[in-house]
């Protein structure tokens, strides 16, 4: 096996392992001994799931959060310089995409060691595959703003965007804002502008929506208050 740094992806929510990792990420991550980790817990948990014989007591894991500092990211890929692959798991979806793990690949790239990225869910790839707008122009933005007109100032300005370069906007919230966030765009934005709704992606609850604001100001969605979702503007292409 490569002497990497490997990004494993988790499942988005209470998925079969197999119906969204391949084979070929087990027998990767049975080779690792040391892992770059948003939480502890879970990513035990995931692992835990992936094989039952994981010696977890074995394993090492390093803590990468927005709790994390200089001093720990200088010291995050000593094993790897020292000849021993690293694994980076996200809390869920893919590492370093809208994730904290992004700060290890960078890193891993200064120090020129190699990085490998393996197959696995992405909430935002899978949305945009699902929602019918422009797959061809897209920028994600991340968080919005929390105070509602700076949000809503927000939510202008991607929708000129998507409008003026036909370019779908990406964006999303924590799943306890997600009616607020819901209520602001059907405010702010034009009754044409096309909104995607993408929640729970691979799961029970799985949810993908797309219709005008008019259309979802007739018509709103279900009580989505716990489930991770992705927004989308966009105009007709």
């Amino acid at each position: 096996m490569e002497t990497a740094l490997y990004l494993i992806p988790v499942p988005l929510g209470q998925t079969d392992l197999a119906h969204v990792l391949p084979a070929h990420n087990r027998d990767i991550i049975m080779h690792i001994r040391h892992f770059i980790v948003e939480n502890v817990r879970s990513a035990r948990r995931f692992l835990r799931a992936v094989d039952t014989a994981i010696d977890i007591d074995a394993l090492t894991f390093y803590e990468l959060n927005e709790h994390s500092d200089g001093k720990t990211l200088a010291h995050l890929l000593d094993p790897l310089l020292h000849g021993q692959p690293m694994g980076v798991i996200s809390e869920a979806g893919c590492p370093a995409v809208a994730d904290p793990g992004a700060a290890a690949v960078a890193l891993a790239h200064q120090k020129h060691l190699r990085v490998i990225p393996l197959v696995g869910p992405s909430s935002i790839m899978l949305a945009l595959m699902a929602s019918g707008c422009n797959g061809q122009n897209f920028a994600f933005n991340g968080y919005l703003p929390v105070k509602p007109n700076e949000r809503a100032n927000r939510l202008r300005q991607l929708e000129s965007r998507a409008h003026r370069e036909r370019q779908t906007q990406i964006f999303i919230e924590t799943p306890y804002r997600n009616a607020t966030m819901i209520a602001a765009i059907t405010a702010a934005c034009r009754a044409e502008t096309k909104l995607c709704i993408a929640a729970g992606i691979t799961t029970a609850q799985e949810y993908i929506r797309t219709k005008t604001i008019g259309q979802w100001k007739k018509s709103p969605p279900p009580d989505l208050a716990k489930i991770p979702a992705i927004f989308m503007l966009s105009a007709d292409r």
